[in-house]
């Protein structure tokens, strides 16, 4: 098998399921019960976000457990909305968001909030002239992603952060979501107020992730309870899910420093195989993140091609998982400036640090041959 959709989801790393075996077995208790297993519980949840606190460079007061990036986008976003929305209803995003954050602020807008989508250039990338022009005295949040899930591109988000730094009467989300362990981000005096990340993207487990709200941002709740995360999640906290995420943050942070180069190495090498191959349209941009490659075929359905390679037992997607299946054009393809019989045809391979220069090898044999298959059963 050749899997090469990391980007809707990885395997997750042995060490890290056998991580939430153990605390599942070990720690059962609810960390909120005043008896010593309940203690027990408590202080391994507190370790967790310690060691967290530690690999990200931020405090452990600053961090919230979440079930991943949908839940943390839509606290980043609906938080910020409805507890400053006394001071503001204006919101500015870009064109090419995850759906998590697309529809979120969608809702708001149906709740009288104003939205400005930035456009993006052929790149996929925003300009930060228009950001800070569409800023205004009631702009209340800023939410731009750090890395497209469907293309790799990278958003200035250092930039950004200075933006923010000089207008300390908004608040800056980013979406790291795509970039963690393959993109650097520092938050630490960065202008960056609230950032979400997922565990299942970094072999890690579905279920998981971690919101980062700084010392200064006061978030209104999505849930009300028993006042569990600072108040700002209120249920019976996931040790186990919590530990399991720490556990593969700290794996993918290391792999990041040792075999980043690995991941530039495989995107480079298949890029080069792809510019070679008749028919083909490579997306991603010159400056992208590393995992993430794009490609069209124009005139061929993506799901065919899909299909071919999954009987090879290679597997790659088409657009993002969490809107692959809806209408065939990509939306953030089209916000790029594409025509039609590319935004409709797009493919994504998105690499992971278990992949190998072997297996693109495979890949590219596998694709060329698929698409010249097509082509003369057409004929």
């Amino acid at each position: 098998m050749i899997y090469l959709d990391n980007s809707a989801t990885t395997k997750p790393d042995p060490s890290v399921l056998e991580s939430f075996q153990q605390v599942s077995s070990n720690f059962f208790a609810n960390p909120s019960s005043i008896h010593q297993l309940g203690g027990n519980a408590e202080k391994l949840l507190l370790t967790a976000k310690k060691q967290a606190a530690e690999i990200l460079g931020t405090s452990p007061e600053e961090l919230v457990f979440t079930s991943g990036g949908t839940e943390g986008n839509n606290t980043a976003i609906k938080g910020i909305a409805v507890q400053h929305q006394g001071r503001g209803k204006h919101i500015i995003t870009s064109d090419i968001e995850h759906p998590s954050i697309y529809e979120t602020c969608k809702s708001l807008e149906g709740l009288g909030y104003e939205v400005t989508y930035l456009p993006v250039d052929k790149n996929g990338v925003i300009s930060v002239g228009d950001l800070e022009k569409a800023i205004r005295n009631d702009t209340i949040l800023i939410s731009i992603m750090q890395v497209n899930n469907e293309t790799g591109s990278i958003q200035p988000i250092e930039e950004i952060g200075k933006i923010a730094k000089n207008h300390r009467k908004l608040f800056l989300h980013v979406d790291a979501v795509q970039g963690l362990g393959k993109v650097p981000l520092e938050l630490n005096n960065s202008g960056i107020d609230l950032c979400t990340f997922s565990g299942h993207k970094i072999h890690g487990l579905k279920g998981t992730g971690m919101l980062y709200v700084n010392k200064r941002t006061k978030l209104f709740p999505l849930f009300h309870g028993g006042n569990q995360e600072r108040a700002l999640r209120s249920g019976t906290e996931n040790l186990a899910g919590s530990v399991s995420f720490v556990k593969a943050l700290r794996l993918i942070k290391e792999r990041e420093k040792k075999e980043l180069q690995k991941l530039y190495d495989m995107q480079s090498y298949l890029i080069n195989e792809l510019k070679s191959m008749e028919g083909v349209e490579i997306n991603t941009p010159p400056y992208a993140a590393p995992h993430i490659i794009n490609m069209s075929v124009p005139g061929i359905k993506p799901e065919v091609i899909i299909h071919m390679l999954g009987e090879q037992g290679i597997y790659i997607s088409t657009k993002s998982a969490c809107s692959s299946k809806l209408k065939d054009e990509s939306k953030v393809l089209a916000a790029c400036g594409f025509e039609r019989d590319r935004s409709t045809s797009a493919l994504r391979v998105s690499l992971s640090y278990d992949n190998t220069l072997e297996e693109m090898e495979t890949f590219s044999k596998a694709l060329s041959k698929a698409i010249k298959q097509f082509k003369e059963a057409l004929e």
